[in-house]
């Protein structure tokens, strides 16, 4: 069967996605792959599909067990036999595994890398036939990533026991020190390189200001997002808890999720959420990550995130069906500093400083007055332009703005009279006129540019400074020193006009804007009956809701009402396979009420 078949008759869909034909075209070929792509752009099923066309049993690395869960069980409800062996299983369940592997019965084991140190395993992947590895979440080899896993960086043993095997890696976010990391730490060998635009035109992202613990803000956002599932993210255990009681004494069905709770309770708020029995979870990081649950309209973030690869992975969560999404982050100063606490106990190495730099960039991000789409490609190698209508920078153009070209070019040229050579800090020091030893000790309050911006307190002066790196006018150098660029020279010469947000430079109330709802075109009495038989056909076969169909397919369904077996496999989501399981069933219930 070619890829096309496989494609409409396995997974219901008649074209592929951006790169997943080059992607599949390269493991077919046996050779190695890097594959960067974003949250809910298919890279499952670039490799969940050639393993089909192949001979043996693919090996796939994951790093959570939500996560394959999730993904042996919607490989099982298309058809395709797959499993895994954790540490939830019983002995006799693994034995029974084992044996399936070894007569061919499994084209997927999903294993989490700790199994790999596991000397009986490494025994028993011996006598299989590997067609190729896959590893998925690869961002957690490199230890300049933002998930690094003392046990994902051993992985580079599989090169070296399994030679002529290939490996195929994937991950959604990857700067370019952390792509190369990558490709080294696993020792690929003249990989493919396939990356995606970072740009999730479906994500609607609004940043600002939290006032008090956001509480408020909350619950107004909440108001738009009525029986909507959406996860919300805090920093603390404690917060988790606490902001999903005050949701549960506002009337809003809502559960906790965090690493301090007992294994029972963690699964039991996770399979009510993708059953769609609580409509949010709020979490710490450990929720989410891989989750395939298509039909999240909404992340909030009422803590800031410690990086910018976390804060994409995260809202990355939201709208994996493709239809509009909201993600909103709230956040304040304090969450720097308390991100930052957490690493001072830490031995002072390249790494801790690393971390450091991640927060503070993702501090500028949320600040920062460009396009948050471009702002994130940029972050991540890749441009793109301005969204225009897709997040609140670029629909808020009627913003007062305040001209700060001067305040630039004072701080500019103190950076270059003290030779490059200090941080920040320091150079606000010196442009408020600081009596600081240090400052009298060098010398610096005999320059010309001492105290000559007394007018700006040191938070004003900050967010200049966020303003001009931003706009890439400045950079930070080792040692956190500050470093001029070619556009420090053309603002010193009075070519370049320099505007900030006048909020910036005062405090300011932060606004959530609300969105329509992400249906706007379907039959809504007719999609509330087909996630009801949806929902009763889940529970029957004691599976997530979004294993039948996702949330497209029941909009399509609700829009096209097909009436045959012709007309539902053109339906999204809709192949050979899910037909024979539920297709009847729906187009009977379509048929009655239709009527």
């Amino acid at each position: 069967m070619n890829k096309i078949d496989l494609l409409q008759e396995y997974f219901g869909h008649n074209n592929f996605r951006e790169f997943q034909e080059e992607a599949i075209d390269t493991i077919l070929a046996k050779r190695d792959l890097l594959m960067i792509l974003p949250t809910g752009g298919g890279k499952s099923l670039c490799y969940q599909l050639p393993s089909l066309m192949m001979g043996g049993v693919t090996i796939v690395i994951s790093p959570l067990l939500a996560l394959m869960y999730d993904q042996v069980t919607a490989l099982r409800a298309n058809g395709i036999n797959s499993a895994m062996l954790s540490s939830l299983q019983s002995e006799k369940e693994s034995k029974e595994i084992e044996e399936l592997l070894k007569n061919g019965s499994i084209k997927l084991l999903y294993v989490a890398p700790e199994r790999l140190n596991n000397f009986n395993f490494l025994s028993l992947l011996d006598t299989l036939d590997i067609n190729f590895f896959v590893i998925d979440e690869a961002h957690c080899v490199s230890e300049w990533g933002h998930d690094f896993r003392e046990d994902y960086r051993k992985l580079h043993l599989l090169k070296k026991r399994y030679p002529n095997t290939p490996i195929s890696a994937f991950t959604a976010t990857a700067t370019y020190s952390v792509k190369h990391d990558i490709i080294s730490n696993l020792t690929l060998s003249n990989p493919r390189v396939l990356q995606g635009v970072v740009y999730r035109e479906n994500l609607n992202i609004t940043i600002a200001p939290r006032q008090k613990d956001g509480r408020g803000e909350l619950l107004e956002f909440l108001k738009a997002h009525k029986n909507q599932a959406g996860i919300i993210y805090t920093l603390s255990r404690k917060s988790t808890q606490s902001i999903s009681d005050f949701l549960q004494s506002k009337g809003i069905n809502a559960l906790p999720y965090h690493a301090g709770l007992s294994r029972e309770d963690k699964e039991k708020t996770y399979k009510a959420f993708v059953a769609d029995e609580i409509e949010i979870v709020v979490a710490t990081i450990a929720f989410g990550m891989g989750i395939d649950k298509s039909n999240i309209r909404f992340v909030v973030h009422l803590t800031m995130p410690k990086s910018i690869e976390n804060y994409y992975q995260e809202i990355g969560r939201a709208g994996r069906d493709g239809l509009s999404a909201d993600v909103v982050l709230l956040y304040s100063i304090q969450d720097t500093i308390q991100q930052k606490s957490f690493l001072e106990p830490l031995e002072d190495t390249p790494h801790k400083q690393n971390s450091i730099s991640k927060i503070d960039s993702m501090f500028r991000y949320a600040k920062g007055e460009e396009c948050r789409h471009k702002s994130l490609a940029l972050y991540f190698g890749d441009t793109i332009d301005e969204c225009k209508t897709n997040c609140d920078n670029c629909t808020q153009k009627d913003v007062k703005k305040s001209d700060i070209t001067k305040a630039s070019q004072k701080l500019l040229s103190t950076i270059y009279r003290t030779a490059q050579n200090f941080g920040i800090i320091y150079i606000i020091d010196i442009l408020r006129g600081s009596k600081d030893k240090r400052i009298l000790e060098n010398a610096h309050d005999k320059l010309s540019v001492y105290g000559i911006g007394a007018e700006y307190s040191k938070n004003q002066w900050l967010s200049i400074a966020d303003k001009l790196l931003e706009i890439g006018a400045i950079e930070i150098g080792a040692f956190r020193v500050y470093k001029l660029t070619d556009i420090s020279t053309i603002i010193l010469k009075g070519n370049y006009t320099v505007l900030i947000r006048s909020d910036r430079l005062e405090k300011r109330e932060s606004i959530i804007k609300k969105r329509v709802t992400f249906f706007d075109d379907y039959d809504v009495e007719m999609f509330d009956l087909l996630k009801a038989l949806r929902a009763k056909i889940a529970k029957e076969q004691g599976v997530p809701p979004y294993v039948i169909f996702s949330d497209k397919t029941l909009k399509e369904l609700s829009i096209h009402k097909p009436s045959n077996q012709e007309e539902i496999l053109q339906i999204h989501g809709i192949g050979e396979i899910k037909f024979k399981k539920y297709g009847k069933e729906f187009l009977k219930l379509i048929d009655e009420k239709s009527l």
